[in-house]
């Protein structure tokens, strides 16, 4: 099997025993990120839209370095300390990616790293 790990200076540095994103043919698996500014390594300051959208820049810059951008997700999994979020960030996802709109998952959790609540990975499909 041919496996390449993806790495972007433009996404946080992995906190944990994982990389950014791993390429296995033209399938990229995008780790979960969380809202950290990757040049400061610290949770962005502001509301709720704020830091999913870091997270979605997040995604993307990874997704970018693999060639690829977020309308190339085939599944993308969201995960909320609350669910009265989940409005807003369908909201903050149609941001980032065109219809016809990935497969995707969006569950409640009762804690993420760093005591954030909302974190998000993403499968994607590059040609």
């Amino acid at each position: 099997m041919n496996r390449e790990t993806i790495h972007t200076g433009d996404a946080p540095a992995a906190i944990g025993t994982y990389s950014q994103g791993v390429r296995v043919g033209n399938l990229v698996f995008v780790s979960g990120q969380i809202p950290l500014d990757p040049a400061s390594m610290d949770v962005v300051a502001g509301d709720f839209g704020t830091r999913a959208r870091q997270v979605f820049d997040n995604l993307q810059a990874i997704a970018a370095a693999a060639g690829g951008s977020l309308n190339d997700a085939v599944k993308l999994t969201i995960f909320l300390t609350d669910l009265d979020n989940f409005a807003e960030v369908n909201e903050v996802m149609a941001e980032y990616c065109d219809k016809p709109y990935p497969a995707r998952a969006a569950v409640q959790v009762a804690a993420l790293p760093k005591g954030v609540d909302v974190e998000a990975d993403a499968i994607l499909a590059i040609e």
